[in-house]
């Protein structure tokens, strides 16, 4: 017997069987919580969590080597999945398909925090109807340079948007930088008219903060703003739901605050050691949220109103790219997050009168999604760097290709 084996433990979860591997396994240095700790956790807020994530179709995001390692991301449930673990297949828009977890109890929980997943990462419809999503979703999302305050002044206009087209919204901490916005819709639109539901909302959160937020898609045209990101409802995009806890070293919880908090709370005070507490003491703030389904046609009729969203000018590149009308260099491809910031460090150390004229949001280290893990690019944008001082683009210090040794379905032998 292996010593993972040895030690496992198996807990008695609402009438179901779950083995816990390595159950005294570190997975958060810092303040010292284990695997056991986490599955625990989630038992704490298990209705909070399952309000969020139960009955949706999941990726999951697992963390087999610790939070210093990179995640993969594995779409197809395990073979060997328990029966109290539902599923649902999906189908995406490159022609594949995947048959995905879907948990509806506190054992699927624990199950999934077995696999090594942190965080919950479900879609936004119900295995029942994979079409239509019942729930859109504002990502508030702060560039480098935004303080919290900003990001909650954007919060307060996107919720008087939501106001005056008939929606609630309900925030939560990202158990990031940013603040999340979820409101309950009526499964009656597509992912398209979602998606143009959410743009909307976003062109119009900008368009009363000017300077505060934005839409737009190309972030080396931000500056230092909030980007209200709409591309979050497209369908194959999945974020962290309530009470998922986030990769970060202090064990940040994604949380569920009620409007009078947001200004008032910070993301840090949310942990897997101080949620528990929160959660015991004043429940759920999201407890209503199913009771607040609404309408896009607010949202939809002030698309028609807004006419169609500015493209952005492709340029005239040979290979048919967009070419971004600003004065940007790449600087590294790499497989990880440590190796991009050392990337990073080495062009600065190459630059230094360039990178002192640099603006926080000119440097743009971008996690991109692979295949089946994520990848790093590493740009700057000049814009802000005298024109005679400005670096010429030059090989890059990392070359890493995400791409390299796949195998794509179909495709011609020896390609």
């Amino acid at each position: 017997m292996t010593p993972a084996k040895a030690e496992a433990e198996i807990l008695d979860i609402g009438g179901h069987e779950v083995r816990i591997s390595s159950p005294t396994k570190i997975v958060f240095p810092e303040p010292g919580v284990t695997k056991l700790d986490i599955v625990r956790y989630y038992l704490s807020v298990a209705d909070g969590a399952l309000r969020g994530a139960g009955g949706r179709p999941m990726v999951l995001k697992r963390f087999p080597k610790g939070i210093d390692a990179e995640p993969f991301f594995q779409k197809r449930v395990p073979e060997n999945h328990p029966d109290f673990i539902d599923t649902a297949t999906l189908h995406y828009a490159r022609g594949t398909s995947a048959e995905e977890a879907v948990i509806r109890d506190a054992a699927g929980l624990a199950w999934i925090v077995n696999l090594g997943c942190l965080d919950l990462n479900p879609h936004p419809v119900r295995a029942e109807d994979l079409d239509h999503p019942d729930e859109l979703r504002i990502d508030l999302d702060p560039m480098p340079g935004v303080d919290w305050s900003q990001i909650v002044d954007t919060a307060f206009v996107a919720r008087e948007v939501l106001d005056d087209v008939g929606l609630v919204g309900w925030p939560k901490t990202s158990g990031s930088r940013g603040i999340h916005i979820l409101v309950r819709i009526a499964p009656q639109w597509d992912f398209r008219q979602v998606r143009l539901a959410a743009e909307t909302l976003a062109r119009e959160v900008a368009n009363r903060a000017p300077g505060l937020a934005t839409a737009q898609w190309w972030k080396e045209e931000r500056g230092e703003s909030v980007f209200v990101d709409f591309n979050q409802n497209a369908k194959d995009r999945t974020v962290a739901s309530a009470y998922s806890i986030r990769p970060l070293p202090d064990a940040r919880v994604s949380t569920p605050l009620g409007w009078d908090e947001v200004r008032s709370r910070r993301p840090e005070e949310f942990t897997v050691l101080t949620v528990p507490a929160r959660y015991a003491e004043l429940g759920d703030p999201h407890a209503g949220i199913d009771e607040t389904v609404g309408t896009l046609d607010g949202l939809l009729r002030l698309a028609e109103e807004l006419g169609p969203a500015e493209k952005p000018p492709r340029g005239g590149g040979a290979d048919g790219r967009r070419q971004s009308t600003m004065p940007l260099i790449e600087i590294a491809r790499t497989k990880t997050k440590s190796e991009s910031i050392a990337a990073l460090q080495e062009w600065i150390r190459r630059h230094p009168a360039a990178n002192a004229q640099l603006h926080p949001a000119d440097v743009l280290i971008d996690g991109m999604r692979g295949s089946s893990s994520v990848w790093y690019r590493v740009r700057v944008n000049l814009q802000h760097v005298a024109e005679d001082e400005r670096p010429p683009q030059e090989e890059l210090i990392a070359d890493y290709d995400p791409w390299e040794g796949k195998v794509w379905p179909g495709a011609p032998s020896g390609r």
